[in-house]
Protein backbone atom coordinates (compact mmCIF):
# COMPACT_ATOMS: atom_id res chain seq x y z
CA UNK A 1 0.00 0.00 0.00
CA UNK A 2 1.32 3.44 -0.93
CA UNK A 3 1.61 6.12 1.77
CA UNK A 4 -1.03 8.40 0.28
CA UNK A 5 -3.74 5.84 -0.50
CA UNK A 6 -7.13 7.21 0.51
CA UNK A 7 -5.93 10.81 0.94
CA UNK A 8 -7.18 13.53 -1.39
CA UNK A 9 -5.21 16.76 -1.82
CA UNK A 10 -5.82 20.02 -3.65
CA UNK A 11 -2.65 21.65 -4.97
CA UNK A 12 -2.95 25.23 -6.18
CA UNK A 13 -1.49 28.71 -6.33
CA UNK A 14 -3.49 31.50 -4.73
CA UNK A 15 -4.20 34.91 -6.21
CA UNK A 16 -1.89 36.20 -8.92
CA UNK A 17 1.00 33.89 -8.03
CA UNK A 18 2.03 32.39 -11.35
CA UNK A 19 4.94 30.30 -10.06
CA UNK A 20 3.79 26.81 -10.99
CA UNK A 21 6.92 24.66 -10.85
CA UNK A 22 6.79 23.87 -7.12
CA UNK A 23 3.11 22.98 -7.21
CA UNK A 24 3.55 20.81 -10.27
CA UNK A 25 6.54 18.95 -8.82
CA UNK A 26 4.78 18.35 -5.49
CA UNK A 27 1.65 17.16 -7.34
CA UNK A 28 3.72 14.52 -9.15
CA UNK A 29 5.45 13.44 -5.94
CA UNK A 30 2.10 13.06 -4.19
CA UNK A 31 0.54 11.15 -7.10
CA UNK A 32 3.52 8.80 -7.18
CA UNK A 33 3.01 8.19 -3.45
CA UNK A 34 -0.62 7.20 -3.97
CA UNK A 35 -2.40 10.46 -3.08
CA UNK A 36 -5.35 11.56 -5.16
CA UNK A 37 -4.38 15.05 -6.38
CA UNK A 38 -6.75 17.73 -7.63
CA UNK A 39 -4.55 20.33 -9.33
CA UNK A 40 -6.34 23.69 -9.57
CA UNK A 41 -3.45 25.65 -11.05
CA UNK A 42 -3.03 29.42 -10.91
CA UNK A 43 -5.27 32.44 -10.31
CA UNK A 44 -7.43 30.82 -7.63
CA UNK A 45 -9.18 32.99 -5.05
CA UNK A 46 -9.53 31.77 -1.47
CA UNK A 47 -13.27 31.23 -2.05
CA UNK A 48 -12.65 29.23 -5.24
CA UNK A 49 -10.23 26.98 -3.37
CA UNK A 50 -12.63 26.42 -0.45
CA UNK A 51 -15.50 25.72 -2.86
CA UNK A 52 -13.36 23.12 -4.67
CA UNK A 53 -12.26 21.60 -1.34
CA UNK A 54 -15.88 21.16 -0.30
CA UNK A 55 -16.99 19.84 -3.71
CA UNK A 56 -14.06 17.42 -3.96
CA UNK A 57 -14.20 16.45 -0.24
CA UNK A 58 -10.44 16.79 0.15
CA UNK A 59 -8.33 16.03 3.19
CA UNK A 60 -5.63 18.61 2.45
CA UNK A 61 -5.28 21.97 0.73
CA UNK A 62 -1.73 22.61 -0.45
CA UNK A 63 -0.80 26.14 -1.52
CA UNK A 64 2.39 26.75 -3.47
CA UNK A 65 3.38 30.35 -2.76
CA UNK A 66 6.23 32.47 -4.10
CA UNK A 67 4.42 35.80 -4.18
CA UNK A 68 3.63 37.84 -1.09
CA UNK A 69 -0.01 36.77 -1.05
CA UNK A 70 -0.03 35.92 2.64
CA UNK A 71 -3.24 37.86 3.31
CA UNK A 72 -5.07 35.63 0.85
CA UNK A 73 -3.72 32.53 2.58
CA UNK A 74 -4.99 33.92 5.90
CA UNK A 75 -8.38 34.55 4.24
CA UNK A 76 -8.38 30.92 3.06
CA UNK A 77 -7.82 29.75 6.65
CA UNK A 78 -10.68 31.98 7.83
CA UNK A 79 -13.00 30.60 5.14
CA UNK A 80 -12.07 27.03 6.06
CA UNK A 81 -13.02 27.75 9.68
CA UNK A 82 -16.24 29.50 8.64
CA UNK A 83 -17.15 26.40 6.64
CA UNK A 84 -16.30 24.12 9.58
CA UNK A 85 -13.50 22.35 7.70
CA UNK A 86 -11.62 21.69 10.93
CA UNK A 87 -10.55 18.20 9.86
CA UNK A 88 -8.86 19.47 6.68
CA UNK A 89 -5.15 20.31 6.69
CA UNK A 90 -3.89 23.51 5.10
CA UNK A 91 -0.22 23.42 4.13
CA UNK A 92 1.91 25.93 2.28
CA UNK A 93 5.13 25.47 0.37
CA UNK A 94 7.49 28.04 -1.00
CA UNK A 95 10.03 30.71 -0.28
CA UNK A 96 8.28 32.40 2.63
CA UNK A 97 10.20 34.71 4.98
CA UNK A 98 10.23 33.86 8.70
CA UNK A 99 7.90 36.64 9.89
CA UNK A 100 5.07 35.95 7.41
CA UNK A 101 5.59 32.20 7.98
CA UNK A 102 5.16 32.65 11.73
CA UNK A 103 2.01 34.71 11.13
CA UNK A 104 0.55 32.04 8.84
CA UNK A 105 1.24 29.31 11.38
CA UNK A 106 -0.31 31.39 14.15
CA UNK A 107 -3.34 32.00 11.94
CA UNK A 108 -3.90 28.26 11.47
CA UNK A 109 -1.79 26.96 8.60
CA UNK A 110 -0.75 23.48 9.72
CA UNK A 111 2.68 23.28 8.10
CA UNK A 112 4.99 25.33 5.90
CA UNK A 113 7.47 23.53 3.68
CA UNK A 114 10.41 25.79 2.87
CA UNK A 115 12.86 25.37 -0.02
CA UNK A 116 14.89 22.23 0.58
CA UNK A 117 12.01 20.25 2.08
CA UNK A 118 12.21 16.70 0.76
CA UNK A 119 9.48 14.99 -1.18
CA UNK A 120 9.67 12.11 1.29
CA UNK A 121 9.19 14.53 4.18
CA UNK A 122 6.14 16.09 2.54
CA UNK A 123 4.62 12.67 1.82
CA UNK A 124 5.29 11.43 5.36
CA UNK A 125 3.81 14.54 6.97
CA UNK A 126 0.66 14.56 4.83
CA UNK A 127 0.08 10.82 5.12
CA UNK A 128 0.44 10.90 8.90
CA UNK A 129 -1.37 14.14 9.64
CA UNK A 130 -4.24 13.78 7.18
CA UNK A 131 -5.16 10.42 8.70
CA UNK A 132 -5.27 11.85 12.22
CA UNK A 133 -6.66 15.34 11.46
CA UNK A 134 -10.30 14.40 12.02
CA UNK A 135 -9.51 12.98 15.46
CA UNK A 136 -7.47 16.07 16.40
CA UNK A 137 -10.22 18.41 15.23
CA UNK A 138 -12.80 16.51 17.25
CA UNK A 139 -10.69 16.61 20.40
CA UNK A 140 -9.46 20.20 19.98
CA UNK A 141 -11.79 22.47 18.01
CA UNK A 142 -9.26 25.30 18.12
CA UNK A 143 -6.80 23.13 16.22
CA UNK A 144 -3.10 22.76 16.66
CA UNK A 145 -0.47 25.39 15.91
CA UNK A 146 1.63 24.45 12.92
CA UNK A 147 5.34 24.26 12.25
CA UNK A 148 8.06 25.07 9.72
CA UNK A 149 10.02 22.43 7.84
CA UNK A 150 13.04 22.76 5.58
Amino acid sequence: MKAGNGIKVIVTMIGLDGHTTGGEVVSMILRDAGFEVVYLGVNQTPQMIIDAAIQEDVDVIGISSHASNYGQIEELVDLARANELDDMLIVVGGNIPREPAAQLLAKGVHKIFLPGASGAGIVEYLATEARSAKARAASSPAGKQGSLSA
